[in-house]
């Protein structure tokens, strides 16, 4: 560790002592950690949403040779999407609330930008659980949806479901947006 002398100094009380170029505290190291971790989460979350709207669902839907390939890699990739995205928003309530905590000596678990992440995770679990859950069991049911008829009950189920999917996937998209941009007025 590379260390200077130091002159006489109100900081240091004494001539001639050694302390490190830097000049990081405990709670400084804390917080760029506490705010690492708050971006990343969010990162992660809406690059993940990103990706799959816009790369992984459009390329799969064209490469594949079939649609019912091409649904089951979206379906999976979905359900993984789901998984991390409320782990991530898990780590920046708990990282959000420390910073808070820190910085203003209370946890304010109602502040905006957590309340924008609650929405975003009740949003992802009526996805998982509501729709992606109803959406598996008419999968199962309908075999491969293209040999159906156009006017299947169960088809147009699905169909109806997937436009609720895709509204609620973005949805959490636009808040996740809204939130990365409070984040970072926060932090500047």
């Amino acid at each position: 560790m590379q260390r200077i002398a130091l002159a006489d100094d109100n900081r240091t009380g004494a001539a001639g002592k050694y302390r490190p170029i830097y000049n990081w505290s405990f709670p400084e190291v804390l917080m760029s950690l506490v705010r690492y971790l708050m971006l990343l989460s969010l990162v992660v979350w809406i690059g993940g949403l990103i990706f799959f709207a816009f790369v992984l669902a459009p390329t799969v839907f064209a490469v594949l040779p079939t649609r019912q390939l091409a649904g089951n890699v979206v379906n999976r990739s979905l359900g993984i999407l789901h998984w991390m995205a409320l782990s991530c928003g898990v780590v920046f309530a708990v990282t959000s609330m420390i910073d808070s905590r820190i910085v203003n000596g209370v946890a304010k678990p109602f502040a905006l930008r957590n309340l924008l992440i609650y929405a975003m995770i009740i949003l992802t679990l009526v996805g998982m659980f509501g729709i992606a859950s109803r959406m598996g069991v008419l999968r199962e049911q309908m075999g491969v949806i293209d040999d159906l008829p156009h006017d299947d009950a169960r088809r147009i189920e699905f169909n109806h479901l997937h436009v609720w999917s895709t509204r609620i996937e973005g949805s959490v998209l636009v808040l996740g947006l809204a939130l990365l941009y409070l984040t970072a007025r926060r932090m500047s």
